[in-house]
């Protein structure tokens, strides 16, 4: 099974962490790891979650259906393969 991230970021609200595991459960995906933060001072709202698609549903079709809760909430989001490195520049 492939492992995926998803990163979310939107204006703070009510139901977003419902949307997102609710849509994930509904194609058959398991959440294996977790994490989310509300800025009080900005109102905005991060989440990061890795999952794995346990019933073989493709990454394509993940990313299409999720477009209309992104769009619901104002998301801007983003789905990676956990395989993926990531560009990352550090500057001391």
């Amino acid at each position: 099974m492939k492992s995926h991230v998803l990163t979310v970021s939107c204006q703070s609200t009510r139901g977003i962490v419902a949307a997102i595991t609710g849509y994930l459960a509904e194609k058959g995906c398991y959440i294996s790891d977790s994490s989310q933060f509300d800025d009080l001072e900005t109102g905005l709202f991060f989440m990061r979650l890795t999952f794995l698609s346990q019933e073989g549903v493709s990454e394509e079709e993940i990313k299409s259906g999720f477009a209309p809760v992104a769009k619901k909430y104002a998301m801007t989001w983003r789905f990676n393969d956990s395989d993926e490195r990531m560009k990352v520049l550090l500057m001391v």
